[in-house]
């Protein structure tokens, strides 16, 4: 069984660089997705919300949220609204965002952390 890596975030956080670092010194193959350049469509996030709650997925430390509007904010706390913000403003997710395909199994992990990695890959 194939199992497909799918890195999603921006090449310059520096959350991001780790754990494509990580994952090369792994040997692990992966795609990176820069969602900056390349957009997220409104399934990608949707199928990640089937795997992860609305609250991990939303960064509310950065710099991106603490520019929002207070409504913006507010807004955030309902699925639709979120979905919208994060298609506008995708620096508001959380990264990286990291999708495993297993053809019949998809696993979505947020954030990266050199223990949670190892967990997800322990072999």
């Amino acid at each position: 069984m194939t199992q497909r890596i799918t890195l999603f975030g921006i090449p310059n956080c520096d959350t991001v660089k780790k754990a494509r670092t990580w994952l090369q010194e792994q040997g692990l193959a992966f795609e990176f997705h820069d969602f900056k350049k390349q957009g997220l469509s409104r399934a990608a996030i949707e199928s990640w919300l089937e795997h992860q709650n609305l609250d991990v997925l939303i960064n509310r430390k950065g710099t991106t949220w603490r520019a929002l509007s207070d409504a913006e904010k507010t807004s955030a706390s309902d699925t639709e609204q979120a979905i919208a913000l994060m298609m506008d403003k995708p620096s508001v997710i959380k990264r990286p965002v990291m999708l495993i395909d297993n053809g019949d199994q998809q696993q979505v992990n947020v954030g990266f952390s050199v223990p949670q990695y190892q967990s997800i890959f322990k072999k």
